[in-house]
């Protein structure tokens, strides 16, 4: 994977895991499912991608992390948005949006 690449994957990671906690606080399982539910099999994430993005986004203070309780009543970290990262999702949605726009029209049609 190019540097490039590594990047926008990393930008979009970034954004889906602020979007996933907007609202409301997950586990970080709960993150990936909303994730998979949204993105279907185009986009599989594993574990070993999306806990250290977390960690990232909690030391850029984009999200807060504290202990709790999960459905199935086993202890868990629970990740929440912050004001910083309420802020973020909504500067660089339309970012985003513009990005993938004009790249779809450089690529035009199929391949």
């Amino acid at each position: 994977m190019t540097r490039t690449h590594a990047n926008l994957l990393r930008g979009a990671l970034d954004l889906l895991i602020l979007r996933a906690l907007h609202g409301e606080p997950r586990h970080g399982y709960g993150v990936l499912e909303w994730i998979e539910e949204r993105t279907g099999p185009d986009l599989l994430l594993e574990e070993g991608t999306l806990y250290p993005a977390l960690h990232r986004l909690e030391e850029r203070g984009w999200i807060e992390a504290s202990w709790g309780r999960s459905e199935n009543n086993r202890k868990a970290k629970f990740y929440a948005l912050t004001a910083e990262g309420a802020a973020r999702l909504k500067q660089d949605v339309p970012e985003w949006h513009a990005f993938t726009a004009a790249v779809s029209r450089a690529l035009g049609g199929e391949a």
